[in-house]
């Protein structure tokens, strides 16, 4: 051979070497994708639930950091030699991605041009349009643990700094700060609150831990390390939700911390002189009594109200809309209502009780926007006969020992103890905007 040929030979060897592994690996991820991508359509995952990402084609240079750093799976994909995102509904808004990318053509942001999504009005430091009073946490559309967690330092924090530079003026409420919430961002802003030496009350209308109390039994939640103040790092990132209270209520009693549960806030006005230049003050009213203070967090929860039907009945006591403890139901007759993750996990949880004849009542033909995981459980469910599907169904009416339900013709009726509605939660509109705060319909944006 040419000794001219040798080095154009050994070059075009080890171009080989390295681009056929490369292309064989990208043929790879690619039918992966697009696998996944099916799948999303399949099961409605194509269509976003709230915060989620969008991708700059201009600005993305194929890194696939996105695609490596989420823990969700298969939120990216690689299509067509671009990177896709295929499923946003399984978007927690965890921001890992936002903040992988060296192009920034990653942002993450509610709603979609044609869905929009309701969302308090919340500047950069948590402060609604009224001055003095706050949003964190779910609620301001940031339900992932640890940025909930995050949230509450950051956001009391900066009050802390504000009230530093205030003088109190007679007539001042006693009380620096209300939390009203303990979640973890409600838990976070109260911790970080007794650190700093605040005059403050922590207001939460059920027991400590919010709306993770809700999730299904040993659901797993996901979370990152967090500082917490007067406990150190809580190093995790998966932890069931028992877990996961118990390390909460473990928290709040080795910090002294007092949280006032079974409270729930009723109204939340301007006292009357507060709108004076620098000076903030609010009168809370709750089941138990009013309450004066100078600045007021709220860390509700973003479903406010569980949605109601707006069927006969409905206000009996064998209804609920929520599940914690599934064992305590056997050898029952139950209607489950809904075709989200948390109706169909209710209905499987309390299928695998002793004795239980478990329906399972959805309005839709198939399932939208669920884990495909919940999807396969369902069908072997219904398969080993443990759980029935009412598939097109409404609910009409709920009697003591029966329930009523129309299938698009007559009426039918059957035997039933108990009923679980899982239709979601109303965002607490009334009461924002009560409080003076706006809302902003989000189509899109961050």
């Amino acid at each position: 051979m040419p000794d001219s040929l040798i080095v154009p030979l050994i070059g075009a060897v080890l171009v080989a070497a390295v681009l056929l592994p490369f292309l064989s690996s990208h043929r790879r991820r690619e039918a992966a994708s697009r696998e996944a991508e099916a799948e999303a359509l399949r099961y409605g995952l194509h269509e976003p639930v709230s915060l989620h990402p969008v991708i700059d084609p201009a600005g993305c240079i194929l890194t696939g950091n996105c695609v490596d750093v989420c823990p969700e799976g298969d939120v990216f994909g690689l299509i067509d030699g671009r990177v896709k995102v295929i499923s946003p509904a399984r978007c927690i808004g965890h921001g890992l991605c936002e903040r992988a990318c060296p192009m920034h053509a990653i942002q993450l942001v509610f709603g979609t041009e044609k869905r929009g999504i309701d969302i308090p009005f919340i500047r950069e430091n948590f402060e609604t349009n009224v001055p003095g009073l706050y949003v964190i946490g779910e609620l301001g559309g940031m339900g992932l643990v640890g940025n909930a967690f995050e949230q509450g330092r950051q956001c009391v924090e900066g009050i802390v700094k504000k009230i530093g530079s205030e003088s109190r003026a007679p007539g001042d409420p006693d009380l620096d700060l209300v939390i009203v919430g303990c979640g973890p961002a409600g838990l976070s802003a109260s911790l970080t609150a007794r650190a700093a030496g605040l005059r403050f009350l922590s207001v939460e209308r059920e027991d400590i831990g919010g709306t993770v109390r809700h999730y299904p039994r040993k659901k797993l939640v996901l979370t990152r390390p967090v500082e917490i103040p007067g406990y150190g790092k809580l190093n995790v990132s998966e932890i069931t939700k028992e877990d996961l209270i118990g390390t909460w209520e473990e928290i709040v009693r080795g910090s002294g911390l007092e949280v006032s549960t079974g409270e729930t806030v009723t109204s939340a006005r301007a006292l009357a002189g507060a709108g004076a230049p620098g000076r903030t003050g609010f009168l809370v009213e709750t089941t138990l009594r009013e309450i004066e203070t100078r600045r007021l967090v709220l860390a509700i929860g973003r479903r406010g109200v569980p949605r109601k039907l707006g069927v006969p009945g409905e206000e009996l006591p064998t209804v609920a809309y929520s599940l914690r403890e599934p064992e305590s139901f056997q050898g029952d007759r139950i209607l489950v209502v809904g075709g989200g993750d948390s109706a169909i996990e209710a209905a499987l949880a309390l299928a695998a009780q002793p004795g239980n004849e478990v329906r399972l009542s959805y309005r839709g033909a198939s399932f939208r926007r669920i884990k495909p995981k919940n999807h396969e459980r369902v069908e072997q469910a219904v398969a080993a006969g443990r759980l029935e599907v009412l598939w097109g169904t409404n609910l009409v009416r709920i009697d003591p020992d029966s329930v009523t339900y129309r299938n698009g013709g007559a009426p039918e009726t059957l035997p039933n103890d108990y009923t679980f509605i899982f239709a979601g939660g109303e965002l607490p509109t009334k009461f924002l905007r009560d409080c003076g705060i706006a809302i902003d319909t989000k189509f899109g944006t961050p």
